[in-house]
């Protein structure tokens, strides 16, 4: 048996033909979060009517093969349709999980039973109302926490996203304890990205520095995994000699946006540079100078797009040597139980 005081991270690589689809199906949330990703200028401000929505699960489906769909928003269980379209999509052999900010709007619980969802996904910034709410809202704390309680006892699996920034990192080490007493099976520990309210001057520099990220966020893993929680957060730094791998080239993920823009690299998502366009129920190819044009490129910073799009993450020595290279922002890092 592993002694819990010798838990390390284990990095998961890539695997071969991994499939992941991460559908927003609207951009409105009842929410206005300081750091939220969501840029509507660039991917649309209409809720998909749930016909597209089926039509389109079919676009990505391969029913032979296990592929990963993830419902988002804005808040996704603002969809009046929600659970039929979960419903579709497990006809279609998807594992489906929906990333919700607690609220649950039109009677999900009621609507969806266990066994037709994998996961059922919160996101909360701070351990108590204090830290939280400040950076999700007024009274989302006190809402998330009780309807996170309810699914638990209903049995439904559920998961916890926490967004780490300058606003919460000190207080990140409190939540495993909060999660232990809400029966949370898994904890997604998040970096902040440079995307949406972070990049458009929405909100202040809320980034965390490499050495605060490996000060708090390893050791606080550490401690839900010895409470029984399986815990991932994004592998932000390579260490030297450790190789990098594009999720764009090593796996197939699609980022797919209700004004029918696929990205494959979430970087991207603040500009209209996407892989794809879907047209007529279909995957086109977009031409021209885009993000996937630039994921063969090997740097010595690591991700091409990180710097391209957020060097201000890069950090060199008087030299000009980098003292550290940024991974693949799908690459992660894993505490078991």
């Amino acid at each position: 048996m592993q002694n819990f005081n010798e838990l390390i991270a284990r990095t998961v690589d890539f695997k071969p033909g991994e499939r992941n689809v991460f559908l927003h199906l609207l951009t409105q949330c009842n929410l206005s979060c300081r750091h939220c990703y969501i840029n509507p200028t660039q991917h649309g401000t209409t809720m998909l009517p749930t016909e597209t929505v089926r039509q389109w699960l079919r676009l990505f489906a391969r029913p032979e093969r296990e592929s990963n769909l993830i419902l988002l928003g804005g808040e996704p269980t603002l969809h009046p349709d929600l659970a039929a379209i979960i419903r579709a999509a497990k006809a279609l052999r998807y594992a489906v999980t929906v990333d919700s900010n607690g609220f649950l709007f039109h009677d999900l619980l009621k609507r969806v039973r266990p066994v037709e969802l994998d996961f059922l996904s919160f996101s909360l910034d701070g351990p108590d109302a204090a830290v939280n709410d400040p950076i999700r809202g007024k009274g989302v704390f006190a809402v998330c926490t009780e309807n996170l309680r309810q699914a638990v006892s209903l049995g439904f699996r559920t998961s916890l996203i926490c967004t780490v920034s300058a606003l919460n990192i000190d207080h990140l080490h409190r939540m495993p304890a909060l999660l232990t007493q809400l029966g949370v099976q898994r904890f997604f520990i998040q970096v902040i990205g440079l995307r949406g309210n972070s990049a458009t001057g929405g909100a202040e520099n809320l980034q965390v520095d490499r050495a605060g990220w490996l000060e708090v966020v390893p050791e606080t893993a550490r401690q839900a995994a010895r409470l029984g929680i399986h815990v991932t957060y994004p592998k932000v730094f390579l260490e030297p000699g450790e190789s990098f791998s594009c999720a764009g080239l090593a796996a197939e993920n699609y980022f797919v946006f209700p004004n029918g823009r696929v990205y494959r690299c979430p970087l991207c998502e603040d500009y209209p540079i996407h892989s794809f366009c879907i047209e007529n129920s279909e995957l086109v190819q977009q031409q021209g100078l885009n993000e996937d044009r630039f994921f063969n490129l090997s740097i010595p910073e690591g991700c091409v797009m990180n710097k391209l799009l957020q060097s201000d993450n890069l950090d060199y020595l008087p030299d000009g040597s980098l003292k550290h290279r940024i991974s693949c922002c799908m690459l992660k890092q894993e505490m078991r139980p």
